[in-house]
C-alpha cells in the first residue's frame, strides 16, 4: 500500500480548520473566565493555558511557548517518519490527528503565547481541567495507536510470550 500524502494532509487541515475555528469563535464570544453552562456536566469557559496538561510549565508564557513548540514540532516530525513506515490505515490515520492537534496547538503558542481552551467538563464541583479540540485529536488519535498496538500484538502469535505451534 503505498504512502498517501494528500489523504493525511486533508485529514491535518480539518483538525486545523476546525480547532482554529472553534478557537476564533469562542476568543470573539467570550472574556476569561465567563463560564456558559451546556449540560449539567458541561460548560463553555474561555482559559489561556501559558503551559501543558493541567497548567504544568505555566512560567514564562513566551518562553515556555517556544520550547513547547520546538518540542511538539520535533514529535511532528518524528510521527512523519513513522508515518513514512506505517502500512495500517487506522493507524496512519490517528498518526494524521495527532499531528493535526499538536500543530492547532502550536499555532496558539505562536500567535498568543498561550493555548486557548474551552471545553470544561466537571462532575458536582471537580472539574476536570479545560481543553480543545486540537487536544481531543491528540488523544484520541494516541488513544487509537494504543489500542491498535494491542490488536496489532493479538494477531501476531509470538509478539506477545504466546507459544506457537
Amino acid at each position: 500500500m503505498r504512502f498517501r500524502w494528500p489523504i493525511g494532509l486533508l485529514i491535518v487541515a480539518a483538525v486545523l480548520a476546525v480547532d482554529q475555528g472553534s478557537k476564533w469563535l469562542v476568543l470573539e464570544t467570550f472574556y476569561p473566565g465567563r463560564t456558559v453552562p451546556v449540560l449539567p456536566f458541561f460548560n463553555l469557559v474561555l482559559v489561556f493555558n501559558p503551559g501543558i496538561s493541567f497548567g504544568l510549565f505555566a512560567g514564562n508564557p513566551f518562553a515556555t511557548a517556544r520550547v513547547l513548540s520546538g518540542l511538539a514540532l520535533l514529535i511532528v516530525a518524528g510521527l512523519l517518519y513513522w508515518l513514512r513506515q506505517e502500512r495500517r490505515p487506522l493507524a496512519r490515520f490517528a498518526i494524521w490527528l495527532v499531528i493535526g492537534g499538536a500543530l492547532g496547538n502550536v499555532i496558539d503558542r505562536l500567535r498568543y503565547g498561550m493555548v486557548v481552551d474551552f471545553l470544561d467538563f466537571y462532575i458536582k464541583s471537580y472539574h476536570w481541567p479545560a481543553f480543545n479540540l486540537a487536544d481531543v485529536a491528540v488523544v484520541g488519535g494516541a488513544s487509537v495507536l494504543i489500542w491498535e498496538s494491542f490488536v496489532e500484538s493479538r494477531s501476531q502469535p509470538g509478539k506477545t510470550g504466546e507459544k506457537t505451534r
